[in-house]
């Protein structure tokens, strides 16, 4: 009796299928993606069953379905291709020289103030002010900003007070900070679509998700219960105090400065290696 013949290739294929799989489903989780695909899946199936079958016919509708498949694809799960594309982008730290090139004679961001933020934090904790705010880093978040006010202010506590106010026409979302500036406020995040705890606000679930895609540091300030909290790489730390969210914001902020001086470094000494081969094989 002959088998089908099952070779090491083909255990990688099914590996990669199975991960990518299992990658889709986590994204979509929670929402109503899993059932749209699986009706996908269904119409997939019954077409080939219908071509073993020789039903021309029946055959034909589902083909011509079946070849639009892609762009109904795209059009269906656009967030969850978007939020995929993203994840797979950050991932790759190894080309951040190409951003480097093409960002060249651009101004470099200024350190951040973390005064003001601690302290507009502490004082909208007192008061049960909920906030929200986004310190960027490397990650580009120009459709955060786009999609919110523009301000473009230099940090200040009173101008962070007032931004959160509960009767302020701007409080509503986020305020992205980018260096020593507030360049946008009432932004709207992305919601993480992990599982996290049910006494999570849409604040926290915000929070996590803009951590999850981008290397931005966010801070959280409760309007239940005035916790302050900060997440970074997916990662929440609940109920800190100011003394504790300033340490812990400047370990974060030294931390990527530190790996992205690393990180140019061995760029450098790359793109110069590149450069003197070049050269000599020209002058050979």
């Amino acid at each position: 009796m002959d088998f089908i013949p099952f070779t090491f290739i083909d255990l990688i294929d099914i590996v990669l299928v199975a991960a990518i799989m299992y990658s889709i489903y986590r994204m979509t989780r929670g929402t109503n993606a899993p059932y749209i695909f699986s009706g996908i899946i269904a119409i997939y199936l019954l077409w080939v069953v219908v071509r073993a079958l020789n039903m021309e016919l029946l055959s034909s509708m589902l083909g011509q379905v079946i070849s639009v498949g892609v762009i109904a694809l795209i059009v269906l799960f656009q967030p969850e291709l978007r939020r995929f594309l993203q994840l797979i982008g950050l991932r790759q730290k190894h080309f951040n020289f190409i951003s480097r090139i093409f960002s060249m004679g651009e101004e470099e961001q200024a350190d951040v103030n973390v005064e003001p933020i601690v302290i507009a934090c502490r004082d909208m904790a007192e008061t049960k002010t909920g906030a929200l705010i986004v310190i960027r880093q490397e990650s580009d978040l120009r459709l955060i900003a786009e999609g919110g006010i523009a301000i473009d202010a230099k940090i200040s506590v009173s101008l962070l007070k007032n931004i959160f106010f509960k009767n302020a026409p701007l409080h509503d979302g986020a305020v992205l900070i980018e260096g020593d500036r507030i360049v946008a406020a009432k932004c709207i995040l992305p919601v993480t679509q992990s599982e996290v705890p049910k006494d999570y606000g849409t604040r926290h679930r915000a929070a996590i998700g803009l951590s999850e895609i981008s290397d931005a540091i966010v801070i959280v300030v409760s309007e239940e219960t005035g916790g302050i909290s900060i997440t970074h790489g997916g990662e929440l730390r609940r109920d800190i105090d100011p003394a504790r969210l300033q340490q812990t914001l400047q370990r974060y902020l030294l931390h990527n400065e530190n790996r992205r001086a690393k990180r140019r470094a061995v760029e450098d000494r790359g793109l110069r290696r590149l450069w003197k081969q070049t050269f000599q094989k020209q002058d050979e």
